[in-house]
C-alpha cells in the first residue's frame, strides 16, 4: 500500500510535518518521499507543479489520488486506513465534536504564526510597518491565550480530545514551530506542557524535522510574546 504513495515535503513545514505524522501513526512506512528546499524554491520546480499547481509542499499522491492540503491528506488517510495503525478518530459524539473542532482552530494557529514568523523572516527592515507587525503580534497572542485556556481544561498527561487523534496531528506541528522561533515556555506553562508531551511520540520522533536535529537552537523571533 505505501509503496503506492509519493510524498514531496519541505522540513519544518507544519502541513508537511502533518502528514508524515499521519503516515507514521497508520503504519504507511516505506512510502516514496523527497525532502526539497524552500531555501533554493524547489517547491516551485516542475516536479511540485505536476502534482500540485499551486507550487506548495506538502504535494501527496496516493495511486492516482492528489491531495495537497495537508489536512486533507490526514482525513484521507484516516478513512482509507481506519483499521490499520492508531485509530486517530475518537467513537464518542463530544470528543469528535472537539476533535473537529481543535483540528480546524489549528489551522488558525497555524495562519497567525505565520503572520508574525514570515514577516519578519522575509520582508526587508526597511520595508516593515510596526503598525502591521503589531497588528499581526496582538492577534497571535490573542491565539495563544486561547490555546492555554483549551488546555487548562484537558485533565493532566491528556492530549486535546481525550486520546491522541487528529488534532494532535494537525496542532502538535504548529505548537513545535512556535516554540521552534522563540516561544516563552515561562509565558505558555500550558502549551510547553503539552508540548512535552508529545515530543517523544515515536510517529513525531521519527519525522522530527532533520535539520532541527542537527541544529537544536532555533530563533528568538517570538521571544517577547
Amino acid at each position: 500500500m505505501a509503496k503506492s504513495m509519493s510524498l514531496l515535503w519541505g522540513a519544518g513545514s507544519p502541513p508537511c510535518w502533518r502528514v508524515r505524522i499521519m503516515l507514521e501513526e497508520k503504519k504507511l512506512q516505506g512510502y516514496k518521499h523527497r525532502l526539497l528546499s524552500f531555501e533554493k524554491g524547489q517547491h516551485k520546480s516542475q516536479e511540485v507543479l505536476d502534482v500540485n499547481p499551486r507550487g506548495q509542499l506538502p504535494a501527496f499522491k496516493h495511486g492516482d489520488n492528489i491531495l495537497n492540503e495537508s489536512v486533507a491528506a490526514c482525513l484521507y488517510l484516516e478513512n482509507q486506513f481506519k483499521s490499520q495503525g492508531t485509530g486517530l478518530v475518537p467513537e464518542g459524539q463530544a470528543e469528535q465534536a472537539l476533535m473537529y473542532q481543535r483540528m480546524f482552530e489549528g489551522l488558525t494557529l497555524t495562519d497567525k504564526l505565520n503572520s508574525v514568523i514570515y514577516y519578519e523572516w522575509f520582508i526587508p527592515e526597511e520595508e516593515r510597518h510596526d503598525s502591521a507587525m503589531k497588528k499581526n503580534k496582538e492577534a497571535l497572542l490573542s491565539e495563544l491565550k486561547l490555546w492555554e485556556g483549551y488546555l487548562e481544561k484537558v485533565s493532566s498527561g491528556s492530549y486535546l480530545a481525550g486520546g491522541f487523534s487528529l488534532a494532535d496531528v494537525t496542532v502538535f506541528p504548529s505548537v513545535a514551530f512556535a516554540f521552534r522561533f522563540g516561544l516563552s515556555v515561562g509565558s505558555f506553562p500550558k502549551l510547553a506542557k503539552y508540548y512535552s508531551l508529545l515530543k517523544d511520540r515515536a510517529s513525531i520522533k521519527a519525522s522530527w524535522p532533520p535539520h532541527w536535529v542537527a541544529t537544536p537552537r532555533g530563533y528568538d523571533i517570538l521571544k517577547d510574546l
